[in-house]
C-alpha cells in the first residue's frame, strides 16, 4: 500500500481523509474517495458501498470536430484486440470467460466511455486486465478498421464480378440508428443549439461521413485521447480501493508520462438573437394522420452543468414544467389537441457542457407550428404570473427521496451515468451525489424567496436570446435521397480506383473472411472455471397466507430501506376474447385516472401510439420476435395481441378514430374482470418492521374489490389446479398447501408455422426465427439453453455481425421453451435465414470444444446469478411458480450439460421437420419474399 500511496495522491485512506479527500454520503449509504494519479494526472474516483455487484469505468473526453464518427469506430476498434490480448475480438470472447453482470462500452457526444460490473473478485481483475489493455494499448489493425468501421467490399466478396458496395458495422448500425425520426430531430437540436464546436458534429457518425474516415486518422485520435492525462477513472462497491489502485498502476499508468491532452470543450458564446431552422425525416410509416407527421420544438440554453446546484434547480424546474398530466405544459400543448405528444428531448438535457431546455410538440399539422410557439410563449406567461402550487413541487421532492432508497441491481453503473457528464467538464462528482445537501438548499431557497423558480423561468426563458426553434417535416423523398447521395458518394470512390487498387480491395475483402473464419486462439485471455461457480443458490424466505378469507399473500421479507413494494397478479381467463386486445390500453387508464375523460383518453391514445410506433426501430427485432412465435404456443397469440405489431396497428386505428367512446365503453367490462377478487394473487416486500402493517393495507385493499355475483364462465374452461411449490422456510402464517395456482390449458392447440414479412420504410432488416422446443421444467430444457448460447458465442456472432454487418444477433431461449434465432439492423433478411439454417447444421455436427460449453456455461450462469434486487426477491416464485428448489434442479442440470447432451438435443428439436417453426421479417420490399407464397405480407 505504501508504494501505491506514493503513486496516487493521498493513495491510502487515512491521508485522503486528512486532506478532505474521503466524504460520507449518507443518503447514498456510501463513502466517496477521490484521487488523482501524480505521474500522469489521470482522475479517480471510488465510491465504496457495502454492494457485492462491484463496477469499474474509464471514460475519455473525446471531443471530435467532424462528423466520421472517429470516437464511435475507435470505440468498436479497440475491442477488437490488443497487445497482450491480440486475438480478434477479447471482448466478445470475455462476455463467455467471465460472470461479468454487465460489460459494454459507450460513446457519447463528447466522451467515450468502458464500464463493467461482476460480483466475483477474480473475476474483476480479469476483466480489468482486458479493458486496460484494450483502451491504452489496442492493437487498431486495418483489418479491423475496415471490420468495424467501414469499407469498400464486393457484394459477394468471393466474386469480384458484383457490384463494389460500403460496408461495417459502424457504417450499418449507424444507418439503422437514423431511420428514427426522433433520433435525427434531437441530433439536429443538439448541432444547432451548440454550433460552436464538438456539439455541431454527430460523435457517433453520419453514414454519409463515416467513409472519409482514414485508418491513419483513426491510430492519431486514439494517440492523443485515450491518454492516462485524459482518463477518469471509477470504481464502486465492497472490493478493497488498495487492489483497484495496484492493478491500474502497474497495468497501465505506469507506462506512461503527463501530457496536455487539449480536449476542452470551450464555452458556447451566446447568441444575441434567436434562431430557427427546418429540416426534413422519413415519412412514418405506422403514423396514425398522414397530414400531421411535423414536428416543432423551441429551445434554450441553460449554464454550465458544472455548477451543481443551479444544474439541480434548472433540472428540478424543468421536470415542474413537462412531467405528468399537472404541468403546465402537459395542459397547454398536449392538451390542446394540436399533436401526439411532446417533441424529442423534451425537458433538461445535461449531457452536454452547457444543458439545455427543449420543449414542443410532434404529430402536428405543418400550418400549426405558429400556433405551438405561440403557445410555448404564453405558457411561460403564465408561469411567471402564477408559479406552482406547493404540492406539485412537494411532490417532485418526495418522488426524488424515494428515488434515493430505491435499492436497484445496477445502482452501481446508474451513479457513473448521472455523474459522466459533469465529471467530464471538471466539475466535482462528489458534490453531485449529495443529493441531500441540494434539496435542504432547494428548500432553503424557497423557504426565503417564494418566487425563487418564478425568477428562473424570467432569467432562463423570457429574458434569454439564446433561442432556438427547429421544426422537421417528413419528406416522401427522404429515403431515396439519402440513398442517392450515397450511391453517388460510392460511385466517386469506385471511379477514382485503379485496377491495382480494385485488385487490392478483393485480396483484402477475402483476407478479412479468411481472417473472420479462422479459429481464434484465445487461450492467454483470462477466464473464470466453471468450478468458481456457486453450486448452490441462496434460499429465499416467504410465506404464503390466505388474506381476507381465500386471496394468496406471498410476504417476503428484505432490507428495502424502509419502501414497500405490493404487486397484484390477476387472471385475464373470464374476459371475453373481444375485449383482450384493449386490456393494454386499459392498463394505462386505471394508473392514470384522469385519463377516463374522452378528450384525456384521446391525449393518452395519441400519445401511446405515437410511442409505440417510435419504438419500432429500437425494439424491431423483439416485434419479429413475438410474431414468429405467435403461433407456436396457447399463449403465443395473446402476447402478439398485448404487446406486438398487432397492438401497434390497433393504437394507430384507435388514434384514428372521431368517436372513442365506444372504446371507453369497455373499460367498465374489463374492469369487472381484473379488478375482480376472484382472480387474484398478491405479494409484498418489505422490512420485517413493516409487515404487519403492510398485511393490514392489503387486506383493506382486498376487502375495497367486487367479487362476482355469479359464477363467470371462463373463456378456456381446461384450468388444471396444482398446489404452488411450498416455498423455503414456511411460516406458521398458513401453509402453503392450501395455496392452489390455476394453471389454464388448451388440449386443442395445435402449433403451426407461420411467415410474415411486415413492409416498414427502412434501410434495415429484423429478422426472427422461433422453434417450439420444451419448458423449464423439462430436463433437456438447460442443454438448450447452452446450446443457444453456444451457437451465438461460436456461430452466430461471427456469421450475422462479423461476416453479415449487422449491429447484432443470436439465439436465446425463453422460459416457456420458445428457442430463437434473431438479427438486430441487418443489413440482410433471406441470407440471414439462411445463416440460421446453417447454425442448426454447425451445432448437429458438433464442431464445438469442451472450452466452449464450459465458456457458454460462464455466460448463461452470469445471467442465472444476476444480482436480485431486495424489492424483486422471490419473484420468480410468486409470478411463474418457481420454488428455490425447482432453479436448484435446474442449475444441477446446467452444471450436467456435455458435448452429447448439445447434439442430442440440436438432432431432437432443432433439425427441418422436428419442431414447428416461425418465421418473421420487418423491413423494406424484398422482391423473393413477394413472389413466394408461403410468406404472409402485412
Amino acid at each position: 500500500t505504501r508504494h501505491v500511496a506514493l503513486q496516487w495522491a493521498a493513495g491510502s485512506e487515512c491521508t485522503a481523509a486528512a486532506e478532505g479527500l474521503v466524504t460520507s454520503v449518507p443518503e447514498l449509504f456510501l463513502t466517496a474517495v477521490k484521487l488523482s494519479h501524480d505521474n500522469t494526472g489521470a482522475r479517480y474516483l471510488h465510491l465504496a458501498r457495502e454492494d457485492t455487484n462491484n463496477v469499474f469505468s474509464v471514460q475519455f473526453r473525446t471531443t471530435p470536430r467532424d462528423s466520421t464518427g472517429v470516437p464511435h469506430v475507435l470505440e468498436h476498434t479497440v475491442l477488437c484486440g490488443s497487445q497482450k490480448y491480440p486475438c480478434r475480438d477479447p471482448f466478445f470472447k470475455m462476455l463467455n470467460r467471465s460472470l461479468a453482470t454487465f460489460m459494454n462500452a459507450f460513446t457519447a457526444s463528447d466522451f467515450t466511455q468502458y464500464p463493467f460490473s461482476t460480483q466475483n473478485h477474480k473475476d474483476f481483475q480479469n476483466l480489468l486486465s482486458v479493458y486496460l489493455d484494450a483502451t491504452f494499448f489496442p492493437c487498431l489493425r486495418e483489418l479491423d478498421f475496415w471490420q468495424e468501421g467501414w469499407r469498400l467490399e464486393h457484394e459477394d466478396p468471393s466474386d469480384p464480378q458484383t457490384p463494389l458496395i460500403f460496408k461495417g458495422v459502424v457504417f450499418n448500425e449507424m444507418k439503422g440508428a437514423f431511420t428514427d425520426n426522433e433520433r435525427i430531430f434531437a441530433q439536429h437540436l443538439q448541432n444547432k443549439i451548440l454550433p460552436d464546436h464538438t456539439y455541431s458534429v454527430i460523435s457517433g457518425g453520419d453514414p454519409l461521413c463515416i467513409p472519409e474516415l482514414t485508418w491513419e486518422q483513426l491510430k492519431e485520435f486514439h494517440a492523443t485521447h485515450y491518454h492516462p492525462s485524459n482518463a477518469r477513472f471509477f470504481t464502486y462497491g465492497n472490493f478493497q480501493l488498495e487492489h483497484h489502485l495496484k492493478q491500474i498502476h502497474e497495468e497501465a499508468l505506469s507506462k506512461f508520462q503527463k501530457i496536455e491532452p487539449n480536449t476542452a470543450v470551450p464555452a458556447q458564446k451566446p447568441w444575441d438573437k434567436p434562431r430557427e431552422f427546418q429540416i426534413t425525416c422519413g415519412p412514418h410509416s405506422l403514423a396514425a394522420d398522414a397530414s400531421k407527421q411535423t414536428m416543432v420544438s423551441v429551445s434554450f440554453l441553460l449554464p454550465d452543468i458544472t455548477d451543481t446546484f443551479e444544474a439541480f434547480t434548472l433540472n428540478l424546474l424543468s421536470s415542474l414544467l413537462v412531467s405528468g398530466p399537472n404541468s403546465p405544459f402537459y395542459k397547454a400543448l398536449i392538451e390542446s389537441g394540436l399533436g401526439t405528444d411532446f417533441s424529442p428531448d423534451v425537458g433538461y438535457n445535461g449531457n452536454t457542457r452547457e444543458a439545455y431546455f427543449s420543449v414542443g410538440l410532434q404529430g402536428i399539422a405543418e400550418e400549426n407550428i405558429q400556433k405551438v410557439r405561440d403557445l410555448v410563449d404564453r405558457t411561460f406567461d403564465e408561469v411567471v404570473e402564477k408559479g406552482f402550487e406547493d404540492d406539485q413541487i412537494e411532490a417532485l421532492l418526495h418522488k426524488i427521496e424515494i428515488q434515493m432508497k430505491h435499492q436497484s441491481t445496477s445502482f452501481g453503473r446508474a451513479l457513473i451515468s448521472y455523474i459522466a457528464s459533469c465529471w467530464n467538464h471538471d466539475g466535482d462528482p462528489v458534490e453531485l451525489l449529495q443529493l441531500g445537501n441540494q434539496l435542504t438548499k432547494f428548500r432553503q431557497c424557497l423557504k426565503e424567496n417564494p418566487k425563487f423558480l418564478q425568477e428562473k423561468v424570467k432569467q432562463y426563458f423570457m429574458n434569454n436570446q439564446h433561442k432556438l426553434t427547429l421544426s422537421m417535416k417528413p419528406d416522401e423523398k427522404y429515403y431515396e435521397k439519402q440513398t442517392q447521395i450515397e450511391t453517388e458518394k460510392l460511385k466517386q470512390k469506385v471511379d477514382s480506383l485503379s485496377l491495382e487498387d480494385k485488385q487490392q480491395i478483393y485480396e483484402k475483402g477475402l483476407e478479412l473472411r479468411s481472417q473472420q473464419s479462422k479459429p481464434q486462439d484465445a487461450s492467454y485471455l483470462p477466464a473464470l472455471k466453471v468450478s468458481d461457480i456457486e453450486p448452490t443458490i441462496p434460499f429465499t424466505t416467504l410465506d404464503v397466507a390466505l388474506t381476507a378469507g381465500d386471496i394468496p399473500v406471498q410476504y417476503c421479507a428484505q432490507p428495502t430501506n424502509g419502501l414497500v413494494y405490493f404487486r397484484a397478479f390477476s387472471s385475464l381467463n373470464t374476459l371475453p376474447e373481444e375485449l383482450r386486445p384493449y386490456v393494454p390500453l386499459f392498463c394505462s387508464v386505471l394508473t392514470n385516472p384522469c385519463f377516463e375523460e374522452d378528450e384525456h383518453f384521446k391525449v393518452l391514445v395519441k400519445m401511446t401510439a405515437q410511442e409505440l410506433s417510435n419504438g419500432i426501430p429500437d425494439s424491431g427485432h423483439l416485434y419479429a420476435t413475438l410474431r414468429a412465435s405467435r403461433t407456436l404456443t396457447p399463449a403465443g397469440d395473446l402476447q402478439e395481441t398485448f404487446s406486438g405489431m398487432n397492438q401497434v396497428r390497433l393504437m394507430k386505428r384507435i388514434a384514428e378514430m372521431t368517436d372513442i367512446k365506444p372504446i371507453l365503453r369497455k373499460f367498465p367490462r374489463i374492469k369487472k374482470h381484473v379488478l375482480n377478487c376472484d382472480n387474484l394473487r398478491c405479494s409484498v416486500n418489505a422490512t420485517p418492521q413493516q409487515m404487519a402493517q403492510a398485511e393490514k393495507e392489503v387486506e383493506r385493499f382486498i376487502k375495497s374489490l367486487g367479487r362476482s355475483k355469479k359464477e363467470r364462465k371462463p373463456v378456456r374452461p381446461h384450468v388444471v389446479e396444482k398446489p404452488a411449490h411450498s416455498a423455503s422456510g414456511e411460516s406458521a402464517h398458513g401453509s402453503s398447501s392450501q395455496i392452489i395456482r390455476k394453471l389454464i390449458t388448451d388440449p386443442t392447440f395445435k402449433p403451426c408455422q407461420m411467415k410474415t414479412h411486415f413492409l416498414l420504410p427502412f434501410p434495415v432488416h429484423y429478422v426472427a426465427e422461433c422453434i417450439r422446443t420444451v419448458p423449464y421444467m423439462h430436463p433437456d430444457h438447460a442443454s438448450l439453453r447452452i446450446l443457444a448460447r453456444v451457437m451465438t458465442a461460436k456461430f452466430l456472432h461471427t456469421e450475422i455481425r462479423e461476416k453479415g454487418g449487422a449491429y447484432g444477433g443470436g439465439a436465446k431461449l425463453s422460459y416457456n421453451g420458445i428457442f430463437t434465432f434473431y438479427s438486430y439492423r441487418d443489413p440482410n433478411s433471406l441470407e440471414t435465414l439462411n445463416s440460421f439454417e446453417k447454425a442448426i447444421d454447425w451445432a448437429k455436427s458438433g464442431k464445438f470444444t469442451e472450452q466452449d460449453i464450459d465458456e457458454a456455461k460462464l455466460s448463461v450462469f452470469s445471467a442465472v446469478d444476476a444480482p436480485i434486487a431486495p424489492s424483486d426477491k422471490g419473484m420468480d416464485h410468486f409470478l411463474f411458480g418457481l420454488s428455490d428448489e425447482v432453479k436448484q434442479a435446474h442449475r444441477e442440470q446446467l452444471f450436467a450439460v456435455s458435448h452429447d447432451k448439445l447434439i442430442a438435443v440440436s438432432n431432437a428439436y432443432l433439425g427441418t421437420g422436428k419442431s414447428t417453426h416461425g418465421l418473421a421479417i420487418l423491413g423494406p420490399e424484398n422482391a423473393k419474399i413477394a413472389k413466394d407464397p408461403s410468406w404472409i405480407i402485412r
